[in-house]
């Protein structure tokens, strides 16, 4: 007699037949989350420890955001940008406001920030710099992530992002994350538009540069009157201890990227933020989307921002994550065939496993699991640490047990 599947199960059945195979799940089949927590399928809680890649900064279904989602909602959700709507004004005058910036862009998924940005300093190069028509070109880093797009792949060197999708988009150079002198000698092209970075690369794993690493790259970017486009669709509000990874060094980017925790974890709000001179290079007609600057977007933008600074999520994403980084360098201390390093910033941290009798991250992942704290592992053998920022002090330190147990077993 076959054993009868569970809820979970049979919901992850469904997945693997009728959808693409193009993500590899910790095998938990949330259905609620409040907060730090979430509940499977079956009503086991956990602790969020990916908090949604740091989409949900301000914690699962922040009732702010579920009032201010439902109140729009009700009222009007998308008008497209073929009209104007009673939110967008406001909405934009809030952000540019709340950042210091001219003018702001909406649009939805990160990665459509990312190619706004693109395209914003493609322009600008022809328009401002001038650069000849086509010959812009581009500067990454090393182990950047900007997405999954034609356009973001093309600027990767993970083979697992780009390999067989290639022709890739030209007009890109990469260089050494970290590199001051490598970014110096690729400024020397007079071609080159901007330089797009990650103040801290989240999915390489949590990778921190030097200090004084993005102060250097704002004085270059100023030098040789290059964009400097910082992607903070990751680490930006709040996730790093500051509103902006940026703020750590006190420097403002030509264009800021911001996604993610823009919306709390409610829908899909982008925003590229830019001066005029940079922003109004793009004429009616030439970029958009449908559901960008859409009401409901809007509304829950403008509240997710105020919630960051109510309840000083930075603040506390500050004070908890040296708390979390000291306490996850005394299980270093303890098990060093097991944990080899740990880095972050706030509450945006790595631990990388040392892989022991076939024992990965990923099985370190699935023991965490077990133990109530959802975590993932990425390129391997890192795991990122990143909760959402309102955990406290005592539900953080029963979170550090959790992990140092699974560690103790391996």
């Amino acid at each position: 007699m076959m054993a009868t599947l569970t809820k979970s199960e049979q919901l992850i059945g469904l997945e693997e037949k009728y959808g693409a195979h193009n993500y590899h799940p910790i095998p938990v089949v949330i259905e609620k989350g409040e907060g730090v927590f979430v509940w499977d399928a079956e009503g086991k809680r956990y602790y969020d420890f990916l908090a949604a890649y740091s989409a949900v900064n301000q914690g699962h279904c922040h009732p702010r955001l579920i009032k201010v989602l439902t109140e729009q909602a009700q009222k009007l959700t998308l008008t497209s940008r073929a009209f104007h709507n009673t939110k967008l004004g406001e909405y934009e005058k809030f952000i540019t406001s709340y950042f210091g910036y001219d003018k702001v862009l909406p649009m939805n998924a990160g990665v459509e920030g990312v190619e706004t940005a693109i395209k914003l300093a493609r322009r600008w190069a022809y328009d401002i710099k001038g650069v000849k028509e086509n010959e812009a070109k581009l500067i990454f880093a090393d182990g950047n992530f900007h997405g999954r797009t034609i356009a973001a792949i093309s600027a990767s060197t993970d083979p697992s992002s780009y390999t067989g999708f290639g022709p890739y988009i030209p007009g890109y150079i990469t260089i050494p994350f970290n590199d001051l002198t490598a970014l110096e000698k690729a400024l020397q092209d007079k071609n080159v538009a901007g330089f797009i970075v990650e103040p801290i690369q989240g999915e390489a794993g949590v990778v921190v540069p030097d200090d004084g690493y993005l102060k250097g790259v704002r004085t270059l970017c100023d030098k040789y009157n290059v964009l400097f486009i910082a992607d903070e669709v990751q680490t930006g509000l709040c996730r790093t201890g500051k509103m902006l990874a940026c703020d750590h060094e006190n420097v403002k980017p030509d264009i800021l990227v911001l996604a993610k925790a823009l919306s709390g974890g409610i829908l899909p709000i982008s925003a590229v933020l830019a001066s005029n001179e940079i922003m109004l290079t793009i004429k009616p007609g030439e970029h958009g989307s449908t559901y960008g600057g859409n009401p409901l977007a809007c509304a829950v933008a403008m509240e997710a921002l105020k919630i960051l600074k109510d309840e000083k999520l930075a603040e506390n994403s500050e004070e908890l994550g040296k708390l979390l980084r000291a306490e996850l360098n005394k299980i270093k201390a303890r098990y060093p065939d097991v944990i080899t390093t740990v880095r972050g910033k706030g509450l945006l941290n790595a631990i990388v496993i040392k892989e022991k009798a076939g024992k990965t991250a990923w099985e370190v992942c699935l023991q965490l699991a077990d133990n109530g704290l959802l975590a993932k592992p990425t390129h391997g053998d890192i795991i990122r640490f990143a909760p959402p920022l309102v955990i406290t002090k005592p539900q953080l330190m029963e979170c550090v047990a959790i992990i140092e147990k699974v560690i103790s077993e391996f």
